[in-house]
Formats: C-alpha cells, structure tokens, sequence
C-alpha cells in the first residue's frame, strides 16, 4: 500500500478554478445527451414511475460517491483523481488500469458529441456535410483547452449556464402545461401515470435495464475530483462543490423526468423511437411543441469539459512511472 501523505501536484497545473467553475463544469458535464436525448428512452421501456425511480436511486448512489471523491479530493487535490488514489492507496497497477480507462472513457464520449453536435446543427442546416460541424466543434474543443485554465473555466461557466437556463424554461414551462396556464392547452394531471400498464410498465427487470442508460445521464459528475488539481482553494472549494453539483442535478433530472412523463404517454410514439440520431423527437423537443411553442430544439450538448478531461488524464497517466504497462 503506498503512502498515506499528501501528494504534490506537477507544477506545470496552475490552481486558478474558483468554487463556481467547479461546480459548473460538473453541472455541464453530466446534463447533456443522457438527459436532453436519451431521457426518452427510459420512460418508454420503465414507464414513468419506473424512470422516476431509476433516476433517483442512481442518484443517491452517486451522493455517496461524489461525498467519498469530494473528501479525498480535498484531502489530495490532484489532477489525477481518482486513478492517483488508487495507484497510492490499493496498488499500482489499479491505478494504471483505472486511469487508462478512464481516459479511453472520455476520448470516446468526445466522439458521440461531436456527432450529436453535427446531428443538431444538421437539424437546423441539412444542407451543409456533417464533418464540417464535427471538426469545427472539434477545434473548438482544442482552442478552449489551449488557453489559460481560467480562461477555460469560464467559457465552460458560460456555456454550462446555458445548459442549466435551458432545464429551468423547461421545467417552468412544463409546470405551465400541467396545470393548464396555456391557452387552448388541457391540464395534463396525472393521467399519463395512469395509462397501459404505467407507471412501472415492465416491472422491475425494467428499471434494472434503463439503469445503464440513467447512469450514463450522471456521467460527468466526478469532473469535479478531476478539476481539484486546478483549484485555487482546495480544502474550501470542493466541498462546496459537492454539495452544490449533487443536489442540483438531481433535482434537475428528478423534475425534468418528471415533467416528461406527466405530459407525454409512455406509449408515444415519438417517445418510443427516441434515438440520438433523431433530435427531432428528443423529449424536449416534443414537449414545447405541444403547448404551442415553436422552439429549435436539441441537444445542448458540447464537448468541453470532455476535452478538458481527456487532456488532463492522459498528462496524468502519462507521468506515471509505468505509464505504458505498471509491470514495467
């Protein structure tokens, strides 16, 4: 077992993060894809009261992890994280396959974003070629990262606020259908909960099936352990991140899904084809439409914060000792 004493970050990381770009690169890693896209996806094969269920008993597991990561990270605000934790405190070579992983882990979720990113645009513009939006989201990615660390914090700020504006209006204007405040538009009520076999359609072997799709909606949230080895202050900030990063996600995942169910059937149609490749039956493009809205919808997902892991990680695991085997 390695060494319990507090491990030094390279001094090539300068801690110039503050608690709020913490907390929002967490926040704007985690809301995207899983909750804008594939959020459909779990209320048509679990039902609503299944999807419900699933998204809160994801999230109480990840309460757990993100206060465990929270202390150590405060305890060895390393950019490394996790990886370095289990290379110090299990054995060398856990830490070796854990940091590789999850590397591999983000290098590929920068390529699903960039094809929903070109997915989106293509919705808007069919007529320009896909890989011109991949590559200049791409360069996009680069540039971000190549700037200051305060620099890419508050682009990832910014760009996470919207994110966040764009679940606030959605759960505001869902509330409005439910009770009825549009005009010409029914109160929905509780009346999806209640048809076919809701609201735990499938049963329980359902909510285990879409709990691999609920958990890639939290993914993202660990950021913050990532992002400790450029904290100006450590010990303070991410604690308070934690706190923060949790118990807004939640609560925004909670009533988004929420929201969904009460105003589209389980049964829908469009629900039930919800697929990334086709943004126009995205959930929350479904929803603004039907209380009369004309919205561009989409997914407002981009891939900084993926970017910005990737990089870091693989600096990381490349400044182990064994970077390319732990035998060696």
């Amino acid at each position: 077992m390695g060494s319990k004493t507090k491990t030094t970050e390279a001094p090539a990381l300068r801690r110039e993060l503050k608690a709020r770009h913490l907390t929002m690169i967490a926040i704007g890693g985690s809301i995207g894809t899983g909750l804008f896209v594939a959020s459909g996806a779990t209320i048509s094969q679990a039902g609503p009261g299944g999807a419900l269920f699933s998204y809160i008993l994801i999230g109480l597991m990840v309460y757990f992890l993100m206060t465990s990561l929270g202390e150590l990270a405060a305890y060895m605000p390393v950019s490394g994280s996790f990886a370095t934790y289990g290379q110090n405190y299990v054995e060398e070579g856990f830490g070796f396959a854990l940091g590789w992983n999850y590397w591999y882990n983000w290098a590929v979720t920068i390529a699903v974003d960039l094809v929903a990113a070109q997915l989106v645009m293509g919705w808007w513009f069919p007529d320009t070629p896909g890989w011109i939006w991949s590559a200049l989201f791409l360069c996009v990615i680069f540039l971000l990262n190549y700037i200051s660390v305060r620099g890419f914090g508050e682009a990832e700020y910014w760009f996470s606020l919207i994110k966040v504006a764009t679940v606030i209006i959605f759960i505001i204007v869902g509330v409005a259908m439910i009770i009825g405040i549009f005009k010409g538009v029914e109160p929905v009520g509780w009346s999806n909960w209640t048809t076919g076999d809701a609201p735990f359609a499938g049963g329980f072997a359902a909510m285990i099936g879409v709990a691999m799709i609920v958990g890639f909606s939290f993914q993202g949230t660990e950021l913050i352990g990532i992002a400790a080895g450029e904290s100006e202050n450590p010990e303070k900030n991410i604690p308070r991140a934690v706190r923060q990063v949790f118990w807004r996600i939640l609560l925004f995942y909670v009533f988004a899904i929420l929201i969904i169910s009460l105003i589209i059937p389980y049964t829908d149609p469009n629900l039930l084809r919800n697929d990334v490749k086709d943004i126009s039956v995205s959930p929350f493009t479904l929803v603004f439409p039907a209380c009369g809205l004309v919205v561009c919808g989409g997914d407002n997902e981009c891939g900084y914060p993926d970017g910005g892991t990737v990089c870091r990680q693989l600096r990381d695991v490349c400044l182990y000792p064994n970077a390319l085997h732990p035998g060696l």
